[in-house]
């Protein structure tokens, strides 16, 4: 009784976190899906390949830049005022050690993915982790204190700058930079109003113990969340060196397309999963009943838009970017058994480990699956091409990845037999939906890209709702809209 009003407690506050969270990310995302729908319509599959290798070397620079400090700061016990100082010290110093090594580095990692001249591309977006030098503390500050609102709106407003910027610049023809220096200017207005929302008394201070607490849980939740980040963008830089930049290109597009909803709902859900996870791991009877609530909760949202994805990809990409992209399509498909897997472990089963502060945990899972991903990467694009890797990619997701992270759970003291009962429904539902999508997309496969997607689509989803989701909350929520 006393582990499910904690739950209730902390789930309250993330409630309310998260709802701002998703409504930023769905603002943000659907500004950035028409941003897309222009750039592509302006620029070459050759500068969306550019594009993908800086891309993919920022995600990487992202999660090791401060060596853990902002994950650490989340997890702190104690005041955050006293070890903030410590903690802004040591991920400065870290992250300008981290960008002058990179920079340095460039080149290699340029000529590595088979895209020698996005060398000054990817120096240009990885500078972006010098303006979050001086806020990770401060955005930590916001998420462990559930004030996503704050944190959403200094986001949304930096989109609307790096909108603008991108725009301006690919009609001036200026490329794949037009991509980067869209995101240089977000980083620069978010990271302004991040410093003064997230307000934190200006100190400069190196606590030789503070600063060992936040190291000895930092640095392997940053080899973890780096392990992370190596296996999402792993494969732009095989396929890159493989395959060149235009096959490169059509990847990143159905890649982008299958980061939907972990864009949307996966990084709405970090910004509330790890201050909950790490509040709720002090009593171990509310981190099962956590998990039990969340698990099902995660897996009704992102079944439905998985089979949209895996079963309509021709008219969905037909449809977004035109038929030159259609090549996508083939490889989105499998892309989509990808997002299900890293919705459930990157951002549900990695931040409960982290949340106990089981953080080596996370760095045996990530390199596990890193170890037999790299190989089944080359060889899948050697084998099949761009959709080759895009297999290989999302069977090594559900055969390694998603048993390893089982046992780990489960090692640490995670009950997963509750969760059990709850996943049939949804289970059921996706069976039945992706049978009538199926079927409906061949009654309408004469027709235009747009009715098979309102038709197969509208028909499977509904179906899944009406399965999967309770009676009883169904009639709840109809009175709520009415």
């Amino acid at each position: 009784m006393e582990e499910t009003q904690r739950v209730d407690e902390i789930g309250a506050q993330a409630g309310r976190g998260l709802r701002w969270s998703v409504l930023g990310n769905l603002i943000t995302r659907a500004g950035s899906f028409a941003m897309g729908l222009v750039l592509a319509r302006v620029l070459a599959p050759d500068d969306f390949g550019i594009y993908a290798v800086a891309l993919a070397a920022t995600q990487i620079v992202m999660h090791i830049k401060d060596v853990g400090i902002q994950a650490a700061t989340i997890h702190w016990r104690g005041r955050l005022e006293d070890m903030a100082p410590t903690a802004t010290v040591l991920s400065f110093a870290v992250t300008t050690s981290v960008y002058g090594g990179f920079w340095l580095f460039a080149p290699v990692f340029a000529r590595m993915s088979g895209n020698e001249e996005a060398t000054g591309v990817v120096r240009l977006l990885t500078s972006i982790i010098l303006i979050e030098a001086f806020t990770a503390v401060r955005s930590a500050a916001l998420l462990r204190r559930f004030q996503q609102d704050k944190l959403t709106l200094a986001i949304m407003i930096g989109f609307v700058a790096n909108a603008a910027v991108a725009i301006t610049l690919a009609l001036t023809g200026a490329g794949a930079y037009s991509f980067a220096w869209g995101q240089v200017a977000a980083s620069l207005v978010t990271g302004v109003l991040i410093f003064f929302w997230g307000w934190l008394p200006i100190r400069v201070e190196l606590n030789r113990e503070i600063a060992g607490k936040l190291l000895k849980f930092g640095i392997p939740s940053a080899l973890g969340f780096g392990l992370e980040a190596i296996l999402v963008n792993s494969d732009y830089v095989i396929v890159g060196d493989v395959l060149g930049a235009q096959q490169l290109g059509y990847y990143l597009l159905a890649f982008n397309v299958s980061s939907w909803v972990p864009g949307i709902i996966g990084t709405a859900l970090r910004y509330v999963s790890l201050p909950s996870f790490s509040r709720l791991s002090e009593d171990p009877a509310a981190l099962s009943e956590g998990v039990r609530r969340s698990v099902p909760v995660m897996v009704a949202f992102v079944l439905p838009p998985a089979l949209v994805m895996a079963i309509l990809a021709h008219p969905l990409i037909t449809f977004l970017y035109g038929e030159r992209w259609d090549f996508s399509a083939g490889v989105l498909r499998w892309l989509a058994v990808l997002m299900v897997v890293r919705m459930l472990i990157s951002f549900l089963a990695v931040d409960i480990l982290t949340g106990l502060g089981a953080t080596k945990t996370t760095v045996l899972l990530n390199l596990c699956w890193a170890v037999v991903l790299l190989p089944s990467l080359v060889a899948g694009a050697h084998i099949g091409g761009i959709r080759g890797a895009a297999i290989a990619h999302a069977l090594v997701a559900v055969l390694v990845a998603v048993p390893l992270a089982l046992v780990i759970l489960r090692r640490v003291g995670v009950r997963l037999a509750p969760v059990l009962p709850s996943l049939v429904r949804p289970a059921v539902a996706a069976a039945v939906a992706g049978a009538v999508m199926l079927a409906m997309e061949r009654l309408t496969g004469a027709g235009p890209a747009l009715v098979q997607l309102v038709v197969a689509g509208g028909a499977g989803v509904l179906v899944f709702v009406m399965i999967a989701v309770p009676g009883a909350v169904l009639k709840k929520l109809v009175r709520r809209s009415a």
